[in-house]
């Protein structure tokens, strides 16, 4: 399987050791930080400094967003997997369940948005441009997409693609999806190396 805005990726670049329905699989609730207590503390730092007051779309979220304690937003969307997850959420206004390697497009309006965040979910994408196309369709003109990851995922359900990279290589493949699905010029920013927390990187571009 590949994306058809990839070509130049491998056969097979978005496949999956486990095929089955992915949300037979996130059904389970899993109440757990995906990353650890400093790699937290270093992405609501940076969301504290990049994210307006706005509106949020809070894409693969769970039943936290790691948003600032304290800074009020006009309003947060969430998306998820999981609606146990998601109605745990403190930060969430309101949010839906939605499979996105089945169905990319999100019934969002146009310009609905004032940033957009990915956090550590972005190696589960089967159709990455697909996908961040329907974001930057719902983001303000210059809105950032804040897409974070770490090296922790589930094994079976992370593309192929993603698991034959390394760190920089990561950095460089959501640079990828993001130049094939419109978005401006990106930045990379390491927010935590690996060694004396999980590894966090953000990459972010620009509707």
């Amino acid at each position: 399987m590949t994306d058809d805005q990839l070509p130049e990726l491998p056969a097979g670049a978005f496949a999956k050791q486990d095929g089955s329905d992915d949300l037979a699989f996130y059904a389970p609730p899993r109440l757990v930080s995906h990353i650890d207590d400093r790699a937290v503390a270093a992405l609501t730092g940076f969301y504290r400094d990049m994210l307006p007051t706005g509106r949020i779309l809070d894409l693969m979220s769970s039943w936290v967003s790691h948003l600032p304690e304290g800074r009020r937003f006009e309003t947060v969307i969430g998306h998820g997997m999981n609606a146990a997850e998601l109605s745990a959420n403190p930060q969430l206004d309101r949010w839906f369940v939605q499979d996105l390697n089945r169905q990319p497009m999100l019934e969002l309006e146009d310009g609905s948005f004032d940033a957009a965040l990915c956090c550590v979910g972005v190696q589960y994408l089967q159709r990455p441009v697909a996908v961040f196309a329907e974001v930057r369709r719902t983001l303000a003109p210059g809105a950032p997409f804040i897409v974070s990851f770490s090296n922790r995922c589930f094994p079976t359900k992370a593309v192929a693609i993603w698991q034959a990279l390394d760190t920089s290589g990561h950095a460089a493949l959501v640079q990828l999806y993001l130049d094939r699905a419109g978005f401006g010029a990106t930045t990379i920013d390491v927010l935590a190396d690996g060694r004396t927390s999980d590894p966090l990187v953000v990459v972010t571009g620009r509707a």
